[in-house]
């Protein structure tokens, strides 16, 4: 029997417990036991953790010692970005070979347009087992592959089975197969707008028909139009392929808990501007307004103006010191954030004010150069020799190619 050439067929990779997996391959004593990931040795707080770690209740966000009470002989690994970094870029690579048309999701997820592949590959079910073998060829790792026709489906699929997992569901066949599936499964909508669906007679996907497209449309635009058709397996949304310039550039850090010292605040802040100029520098971007914070109970600070857009740490740094004058009354804070709330591409003339600046930008030019071959910070301003030895860690949205390609400073 031929198979139905499908009109989109779209892929959903999804790698296993990545972080945790990458730690068990390469270290073979660590396979079968239940291990999370942690920023550095010091850290407390779980970034990911191993299937064998989930089947005690362990979960991501936990803490250690609430992850050793429910299974005593738990194991804290410190992470490794660079490493997963690298494989992720391997995975992400070796998809290429299949189809061009590859969107990288996150570290650990990518989609597949497979539409134009289909008389070279075969049926969906066979290039999604050649998916698999591809990534595990790449990688050494298993991974979870979901196949419809449309992306919000592929995902939706692709968690079903895990790990190792594979599942199709032809497009015709969408409709039933998410009719009882709530609406919050499906990624995209959150709690806040299951809610407001929940109050409008909207909980599973198959309520949604119920549901004039016209009323999320007046409340939410194209966003809302989008998600009447998600829930009815129609998601419209094609595979990008170009990464977005970014809506904004941040670092945030934890401190000790309850830190009282200027000092040591005034150190942390100046470690995140430094980080954030470096990013906005190396993707040619500027900024003018930055959100600059502690946290106590609440965020103390908020937007601030610098007089001339800038990709340079000093006027962010000085934006720093006026929030600390403004907002700081001397009450213990645990965490600093700093960030770039509009970045634009850098001009090459017309950004450039002031006595000093091409002095600067020639100064900074050569930091980062000496930065990049010898390791961050390997120049630095004095103070930052100061800086938390907490080591970086990998953003959940780090993607190998574009503006998110970096491992970010973040707790």
């Amino acid at each position: 029997m031929t198979t139905p050439h499908w009109p989109r067929v779209i892929a959903l990779v999804d790698m296993n417990a990545f972080f945790a997996a990458i730690e068990q391959r390469d270290l073979p004593e660590l396979q079968g036991r239940p291990i999370g990931i942690t920023n550095g040795a010091q850290g407390t707080c779980i970034i990911t953790c191993s299937y064998e770690a989930r089947a005690f209740g362990i979960r991501t966000g936990m803490r250690v010692k609430e992850a050793r009470r429910l299974c005593p002989h738990f194991l804290a690994v410190a992470a490794r970005p660079e490493r997963y970094a690298a494989v992720s870029t391997a995975i992400m690579d070796a998809l290429i070979t299949i189809t061009p048309d590859v969107e990288v999701f996150s570290v650990d997820e990518a989609y597949l347009d497979l539409t134009a592949c289909q008389s070279l590959w075969g049926p969906p079910d066979t290039v999604a087992r050649r998916i698999k073998r591809t990534v595990y060829e790449a990688s050494g790792l298993l991974c979870s592959v979901g196949v419809s026709g449309d992306k919000t489906t592929a995902k939706y699929a692709a968690k079903l089975r895990k790990p190792d997992g594979l599942t199709v569901i032809p497009p015709w066949e969408t409709a039933a197969r998410l009719r009882d599936v709530p609406v919050t499964d499906l990624c995209g909508i959150s709690h806040g707008i299951g809610g407001y669906l929940a109050a409008r007679g909207v909980r599973s996907c198959g309520d949604m028909a119920k549901l004039p497209i016209s009323e999320l449309a007046r409340r939410w635009g194209d966003i809302g139009r989008r998600i009447w058709l998600m829930a009815q397996g129609l998601d419209p949304a094609p595979v990008q392929t170009q990464v977005a310039a970014p809506k904004s550039v941040g670092h945030g850090k934890v401190m000790p808990p309850n830190t009282r010292s200027h000092e040591v605040i005034i150190t942390y802040l100046e470690h995140m501007a430094f980080k954030v100029a470096v990013r906005l520098r190396r993707h040619q971007l500027h900024a003018r307004t930055f959100f600059i914070g502690l946290r106590a109970d609440e965020w103390l600070g908020g937007h601030y103006r610098s007089e001339y857009p800038t990709d340079d740490a000093a006027p962010v740094l000085a934006l720093c010191r006026n929030m600390l004058e403004q907002h700081w009354r001397g009450q213990g804070v645990h965490q600093v954030q700093v960030t770039a709330l509009d970045p634009r591409p850098a001009l090459a003339q017309g950004d450039m004010f002031g006595d000093s600046a091409p002095r600067r930008a020639a100064c900074n030019q050569v930091m980062d150069a000496i930065n990049q071959r010898y390791g961050e910070f390997a120049l630095a301003p004095a103070r930052l020799l100061g800086r938390s030895s907490m080591p970086n860690v990998i953003a959940p949205a780090w993607k190998p190619y574009g503006h998110r390609d970096t491992i970010q400073q973040r707790r």
